[in-house]
């Protein structure tokens, strides 16, 4: 399995993993990156069937993606490491919370939750991806990732989102979306035991600021911040969002 990643940072440095969004790729942490770097090895990557990672053909689980993780981090032999993910990232990292606590550090769950939306709507999702492609499902996903505030007033950051969008992979996008759509970890959560960020988004339709503050009651060792921010706060609320990381990692 070809999974893309850039290896940034000190190599003695504590290293950091960044799983990117639904849709997007290792390019949505370009400014997480930049803060993180000098005091951190940072590693953000491409999930399968996203940026220039391989695309399996068919429909992938929750357990390959967070596997997945652990094969780079074993590439790169990364014995411990910070994770840090956002919406399907989120949901892997809980998956390595509940499944590869050993090798964490500390987990950031950002806009993300237990269960993500309905079934139908995945479903919804895949039928149109895989009969329409990508250039069908831009504006409701944009629609969807940012607050309507920040679609009027910075139209540069939200033509290099559709860019993202319009240059994945239909077939990789509707593969994630079925991982999404097998995941529900609302009765585990609570096994974490990883010391934990969780980043929330007050205007967040995807995963509403209830399915953060689920998760911070859920998982004891964790805290929780929420922004003034739609679904990908990192971008939208750049600044709040990376010092809130460094924070918590430092």
């Amino acid at each position: 399995m070809i999974l893309a990643h850039d290896d940034i940072g000190g190599r003695d440095a504590p290293s950091v993993i960044l799983v990117h969004s639904l849709g997007c790729d290792r390019r949505m942490w370009q400014a997480q990156v930049a803060a993180l770097s000098p005091s951190f090895r940072v590693v953000p990557f491409d999930i399968r069937g996203h940026g220039r990672s391989e695309v399996p053909d068919g429909e992938y689980t929750l357990e390959q993606l967070g596997r997945d993780v652990v094969d780079v981090a074993d590439a790169l032999s990364l014995e411990t490491f910070h994770y840090c993910g956002l919406s399907i990232g989120g949901l892997v990292g809980q998956w390595l919370g509940l499944h590869a606590s050993a090798r964490l550090r500390s987990l950031t769950l950002c806009n993300t939750g237990a269960k993500i939306s309905e079934i139908e709507r995945w479903n919804e999702r895949i039928a149109v991806a895989r009969t329409q492609g990508m250039p069908a499902l831009v504006d409701a996903v944009i629609e969807r990732w940012f607050t309507p505030e920040f679609i009027t007033s910075c139209p540069d950051d939200i033509a290099r989102a559709r860019d993202w969008l319009l240059e994945t992979d239909a077939g990789g996008y509707a593969g994630c979306c079925a991982a999404i759509r097998g995941a529900d970890l609302r009765g585990e959560v609570r096994a974490i035991t990883t010391r934990t960020l969780v980043i929330g988004g007050t205007g967040d339709v995807a995963t509403p600021p209830e399915q953060s503050e689920f998760l911070h009651e859920q998982i004891a060792a964790s805290e929780l911040k929420l922004l003034d921010a739609g679904h990908l706060s990192n971008i939208e609320r750049e600044a709040e969002f990376t010092e809130a990381l460094l924070g918590f990692l430092t």
